[in-house]
C-alpha cells in the first residue's frame, strides 16, 4: 500500500484525494455487487404467465370444438350399447333364429357377409381411432370383411344414408348378415362379454398375415380405363370427357378381393372355411 502511495505521489498531476477515492471504490465495489438486488422480469409475477396460460388452453379448447364433436354422456353410451346388445344375442352360429322385425334396418344383398361403413381419413381422431378399433377386432377374428371406405367413394356415405334414414350418420356402423348391428361401444362391447365370437361362428377365415398383393387391402386400386385421372379423350368429338368406369377419385374397387364371393376366387385368397 505504501508503494501504491510512494507512486501516486512521484506522479505531477495525481491527486491524493482522487487516489482514496479510487482504492476504497476497488475495496467496495464487491460490497456494491452484492448489496444490489436484482430482480428477473420473468421472476416478478408468476400471474401473468398462469393468465397466458390459460388463454392458450381456452383457444386450443375452442379448436378442438370444431373438428370433435361432443362427448356423449357414457351412461347413455352403456343404455344403447346394452340395448343393440340384447338385439344381436340370437345372432348365433345358427343364423335362421335371427328375429324378423319389420323395423329393423338391414342392408339389402349382405346376408352373407359383415359390411363396416368407415373411414381411413384421420381429420376427427376419435372417429378414425373407433373405425380402426372395429377394423382390428375383426381382423383378430381373421373373418373377411368388407370395408366401405366413404373417404374412397362418396356413394358409400350416400348409401349408408339411404338405409339409415338420416343425413348426419357417424361412423363406424356394421351390418352382419344384413342386420345393422352399430356403431363402435357396441362391436367393442360385444367383444368384451365373448358374444363377438359367438355371432361370428361359422363366418370364412382368411390366411394368418394374408394381405391381398393387388390392392394391400386398400379395396381400391387406380382406374385402368383412364389412369386415374378421371378423363377420357373423345377422338370422334375431338374432346375431353368424364371417365365412367371410376369415382370421384380416380379410383375402382379392386378386382382381386372384392370379388372374393366367388368361389373360384376363395382358394386364390386364403379364405378358408
Amino acid at each position: 500500500m505504501a508503494e501504491f502511495e510512494n507512486n501516486q505521489e512521484i506522479t505531477p498531476n495525481s491527486k491524493p484525494t482522487t487516489n482514496k477515492m479510487t482504492s476504497s471504490s476497488i475495496f467496495n465495489r464487491s460490497l456494491t455487487i452484492h448489496s444490489t438486488s436484482v430482480t428477473k422480469p420473468y421472476l416478478q409475477s408468476t400471474s401473468g404467465f398462469y393468465n397466458s396460460f390459460e388463454s392458450m388452453k381456452g383457444k386450443v379448447k375452442k379448436l378442438r370444438s370444431l373438428f370433435e364433436s361432443p362427448k356423449p354422456n357414457p351412461n347413455e353410451l352403456q343404455i344403447q350399447a346394452t340395448k343393440k346388445l340384447q338385439s344381436v344375442k340370437s345372432m348365433g352360429p345358427d343364423y335362421n333364429r335371427f328375429p324378423v322385425n319389420d323395423n329393423r334396418i338391414r342392408l339389402p344383398g349382405t346376408e352373407d357377409r359383415i359390411v363396416v361403413y368407415l373411414t381411413s381419413l384421420r381429420g376427427i381422431r376419435r372417429t378414425y381411432e373407433d373405425c380402426y378399433a372395429v377394423k382390428m377386432i375383426f381382423r383378430g377374428f381373421r373373418v373377411w370383411v368388407d370395408e366401405r371406405d366413404i373417404s374412397m367413394d362418396s356413394a358409400y356415405k350416400k348409401e349408408l344414408q339411404s338405409v339409415l334414414g338420416e343425413k348426419n350418420v357417424s361412423l363406424p356402423q356394421v351390418f352382419i348378415r344384413g342386420n345393422h348391428v352399430g356403431g363402435a361401444e357396441v362391436i367393442k362391447q360385444m367383444f368384451e362379454t365373448g358374444e363377438m365370437a359367438r355371432v361370428l361362428d361359422g363366418f370364412p377365415r382368411r390366411l394368418a398375415g394374408f394381405v391381398c398383393a393387388g390392392c394391400g387391402d386398400v379395396r381400391f386400386v387406380p382406374c385402368g380405363n383412364c389412369s386415374g385421372s378421371r378423363k377420357l379423350f373423345d377422338e370422334d368429338e375431338g374432346v375431353l370427357k368424364r371417365c365412367l368406369e371410376c369415382n370421384e377419385n380416380g379410383l375402382i374397387q379392386c378386382s382381386d378381393c372384392c370379388s372374393w364371393l366367388n368361389s373360384d376366387a376363395h382358394t386364390w385368397l386364403g379364405v378358408l372355411f
